[in-house]
Formats: C-alpha cells, structure tokens, sequence
C-alpha cells in the first residue's frame, strides 16, 4: 500500500509538473592566476576561471543568485540566451541597473524553445577582459533526436586573446585613444600555452589537457570569449565536423581549421581516430593581426589519448595563409543551416521559409574607427555612439521617465557630423527586417544582437548596394546571434522581431562597444505580453527613489515564484493525503 501511494505521489507531481528549475549560487570575486606566467587579478566565479557550466536542458528555468564581490557595479549578460518576453533577465546597461558592489541579485530565466551551444559573460566596463565568463549548454529534449550519433562525451573550450594589463588599465587606455595592440598571448580555458617549443613558451606555464578515449567521438563546443582577436582553431591531425553554432544546427562538414571570430560558438564532433604514438596538439592562433612576435601569439593545449605514447611533438599544425583574405569569408559562406534537423521542436529547422517572407523595413549600418566627437574618443554605428543613460532604457519605457532615449535611428548613414546620443531603433513587432552591417574599420568586426537569432544572408568586401541582394542566400543561411564583418566588407542579415522588448545590437569586439558602438531595438507588443518587472528589481538614475535597502547585501535577493509556492502547497496536500491513508 505504501509503494502504491509513493507511486501515486511520484506520478501525480510529474504529471502536474512544470518545466523543472535548475538553482545556483555564484559570487563573482577577483582571484590571483597566472595564465601567461605572469601573476594577475582576473574574475573568477565561486573561485573559479573560466566560470562553471549551466548544463540545462530546452524549456528549463533557470535561477542564478548572483553575489557581486567585486570592487565596482557588474552585470552578467547570457549570450544567445533570447529571453523570450523577458528583457528585464538581459544584463546590459540598457535593460538593467548594475549590481552594485557586495550586493546581490537573481536572475530567473527560460531557455525557452532553445538548443546549442552559449555563454555568459560580464557586460560592463570592460571587465569580460579580465574573466568572469562561462559555458551554457542547452541539451535536447529527449523527444527531439540529434541529427547526428550521440557523441561519447562533452567538452566545452573557451578561447580567447588576453592582455596582462588589468581591465581598468585597458580601458583607461582606450578612451584616451591609445589601441589595444596585440594581446599577450592566446589562453584555453584561462590557461597559457603549453611549451611545444622551449624558444617561444616558458615550460612553467600551466596548460589545459584534454583527456580523451581512443576510438570515441566527443563533441567539442568552443567559445571565443577574447576582448578583440579572430582565432583559428584546429587540432593536429584531427578534423573538425562542424554540427551547430549558436542554437542552429548546420550542415555537417569537415574542416581542417576554422576562424571563430569575437563572441562566436561553434560544435565539432571530433573522433579520436589516430594510432596515439602520441600527444595532439590544440592550438588557437590568432588571425588579422600585425605582430613582429606572432609566435609567441599562439594558445596550445594538448589532446591526451589514454593510450598515449608520448607528449607531443613536432611543428604546430599550419594556420591559414595570413595573405588569403579570401580564405575566411569564403569559409564563413560555407557554413549552412541543416534544414532538414528539428531542433528545439519536432518540425525542420528549415520549416520557417525566411526567404519567402517581404521584408518591412531596411537598415544600413556603417561603422568607422575610433574618432574624437566633443573632445572624448569615440566609436560609432551610423554615425551615432551610443550614450548609456543613468536610467536603464526598459525601465524608463516601463515607468514613462521622458527624455531618456529618442525612437530616432536613422535607416542609413546621415550627412552630419558624428554625434554622441541615446538613439534607438523604433522596430515594429512581428517586422521582417534586413540589417546590413557595413565595415569602414581596418579590423574584423563582430556584431550581436539579443533576444533573437538572426539569418545571415551574405557578405562580400566592397560596398553594398540593392544588387547586393542577388547574391543573398535565401534558402539555408545559417540562423544564429553573432556575426563576422570583414574590413572593407558587408554582411547582411535578416531577423523577425517577435520578442516584444528592447534589445542590445552590438559590437562584440570590446573596444569597439565600450567607446560606443551600439544602440537597442525597441519592439512593442500592442498586447503587451512581456513578462512583469521583477520583484526584485534594482532601481538607479532617475527612479533611484524607488530603491528599497533590502538585504541584498546579506543574502540573496531571490524570492519564490507563485509557480513555485504552488508546488509546494500541491507537494504539500499530496503529503498530508497521503499521511490520511497510512493512518
């Protein structure tokens, strides 16, 4: 009789049951490492660098109490992450007041009809330079199958260009005018090189080992979370099978490198298929930089069979010729959408025609260099750098705080002198628009855009014109949340604006964002179906008045749902029913 009512019990709250909630406590705080040899002040989260993993699957919620330990107001943004209906989970200056130093708050978020591979990172003043990012991982659904064998293990690989100076001594640097340069060598997950050559690579240097079985097929995803480099990535005498980017899955193709730009994510399925007489090298170099050193620009990691004979040996792996300007861009065009996979539902990625569908409205985007406007160095999209205000933009639209941004930016590039504004684009729920980001820059760009995924249709070097779009790719463009620009180049990308909210549209290239390369995109719901403002809602700039002293600098500031009461009130009565029958 018992086992009979313990079963009912179990059956009974599954079947009620809503999506599940996943819980975590981090406290971001700066610790000591020496990834290139040299003792720093990075940001690591529960004292870890890299961050750790959310490991969460389709529809999940997902609770993280978040305690800033940090000596300046932070947020975490999560990249990717599209927060149906949800700006106020978002993270970015536009949508949240900064956690302010030995504070805490709590983001409650769904990863909502969602798969791939992502991750976070901390969106304010330039501290993603110094750490505090991570990996999120969104799995299948059981009913929803892979489009490829289930692999026989996980791995995620952060890459990333890193300076040894600190943070703030980097941004002090850029608003004066003074470039970035080269970066001081390549890490793998918060890790130096490994020393495959005693000229170039101190053997004192910590090093990541992947450890792997001979004969499995393991699914690499890797993250390029650096401040400004392009890197290629590949393993020594492995291939890469290229299987998803940033929550699409592709077309499946072998490639022996691939450059993973700014803020981009990539999965490879990489089968251990070689005789293991020894060690394999990983390495990411970096590409479009003028270094009189590039040898000492290169991240190695060591790929360890368990049946390994040896360390590794022998030349690095080739990069791509550095004077193939062609090479990049012709491999970026070659990645496709595997129209035929489901994904975060049953029906085919490719269900969704994008090419079949009249777009509304057109936007030409130009960027330049950095550029003096009123005395300051500044970056700007059309010739407009974005000024964040004291009052984030959602809640200013949320509480009708006039005067704190204009529904003004402009289509296209304006004959007017560069200004410094707080100007957004006044996008139309459920639009179809065509964004084209044009590259005056002498340097790669990367570009994102929250709370969506977005087609890129194409990209060229030149100007682009209304013919440009003969060349679009309607059909299996890869859809996904960041893009590469080339110098001298364009890409074009289409996004229908169905999640109600503002939303970040920004360079990932860190200096370029800090000194202003960004704006939002305002979509309304005349229905009004976005999600309330939090409980817990921090308040700054002009609605500072509202801000209640509550213990966040104790505790976590997370307070139970009503979903989550009625849960336990539902568990509650199901235990005192049960309680009546063993009587």
């Amino acid at each position: 009789m018992l086992s009979y009512y313990c079963y009912l019990l179990c059956f009974t709250t599954l079947c009620l049951a809503e999506d599940p909630y996943v819980y975590f406590d981090w406290t971001l705080s700066y610790i000591t490492a020496s990834p290139l040899g040299v003792k720093q002040q990075v940001i690591g989260i529960n004292g870890q660098f890299p961050g750790p993993i959310l490991n969460v699957t389709t529809n999940w919620n997902v609770v993280v109490n978040v305690k800033n330990d940090l000596d300046e107001p932070m947020l975490l943004t999560w990249n990717g992450i599209q927060q149906r209906k949800d700006t106020w989970q978002d993270g970015v200056s536009g949508t949240n007041c900064p956690i302010p130093a030995g504070w805490n708050w709590t983001y409650e978020f769904q990863v909502k009809d969602q798969i791939g591979s992502f991750f976070y990172f901390p969106s304010l003043s330039f501290q993603r330079a110094a750490g505090g990012y991570g990996g999120i991982t969104i799995n299948n659904r059981n009913v929803i199958p892979l489009p490829f064998a289930t692999p026989d293990g996980d791995i995620t690989l952060f890459i990333s260009d890193w300076f040894i100076k600190s943070h703030k001594e980097l941004r002090k640097e850029i608003e004066t005018g003074v470039g970035l340069g080269a970066p001081d060598g390549i890490l793998i997950n918060g890790l130096g090189p490994y020393h495959y050559d005693n000229a170039v690579v101190s053997g004192s240097i910590a090093y990541q080992t992947v450890n792997v079985e001979p004969g499995k097929t393991y699914r690499l995803r890797v993250h390029n979370v650096g401040v400004s480099t392009s890197l290629n990535f590949r393993i020594q005498s492995h291939n890469l099978l290229l299987v998803e980017t940033e929550g699409s899955y592709t077309v499946q193709q072998n490639y022996t490198s691939l450059d993973i730009h700014v803020g981009q994510s990539y999965s490879f399925l990489v089968t251990m298929d070689q005789n293991a007489s020894s060690d394999y090298y990983i390495v990411a170099s970096p590409r479009f930089v003028n270094s009189s050193d590039s040898s000492k620009l290169v991240g190695v990691s060591v790929l360890h069979y368990s049946n390994s004979q040896g360390p590794a040996s022998g030349p690095l792996p080739d990069p791509p010729m550095e004077s193939d300007t062609f090479f990049s861009m012709s491999q970026a065009r070659s990645i496709r959408w595997n129209v035929s996979a489901g994904a975060a539902r049953p029906n085919p990625q490719g269900s969704f025609k994008y090419g079949e569908i009249t777009v509304t409205d057109v936007f030409v985007l130009h960027n330049r260099p950095a550029e003096l406007i009123e005395g300051k160095w500044r970056t700007t999209l059309s010739g407009i750098s974005y000024l964040a205000p004291s009052t984030p933009l959602k809640l200013a639209e949320q509480f009708n705080i006039p005067g704190v941004f204009k529904l003004d930016f402009p289509n296209k590039m304006m004959n007017r002198p560069a200004k410094v504004d707080t100007s957004v684009i006044n996008g139309t729920y459920k639009a179809f628009v065509e964004i084209i980001f044009q590259n005056n820059d002498t340097t790669v760009q990367s570009y994102h855009l929250d709370g969506y995924a977005f087609f890129v249709v194409g990209m060229d070097y030149g100007l682009w014109t209304e013919n440009s779009r003969s060349t679009y790719n309607k059909w299996d463009g890869v859809a996904r949340c960041t893009t590469q620009v080339f110098p001298g180049a364009w890409t074009a990308i289409l996004v229908f604006l169905d999640n109600p909210g503002i939303w970040n549209l920004r360079a990932q290239n860190l200096d370029s964002w800090y000194l202003g390369q960004e704006t939002y995109v305002s979509v309304v719901n005349p229905e009004n179906s976005e999600l309330p403002v939090p409980a817990n809602t921090i308040f700054c700039g002009a609605l500072s008045p509202l801000q209640k002293d509550q213990a966040r600098r104790v505790n976590f500031s997370s307070a139970p749902s009503l979903t989550k009461t009625m849960k336990l009130i539902f568990i509650g009565f199901l235990a005192s029913l049960l309680g009546s029958f063993m009587r």
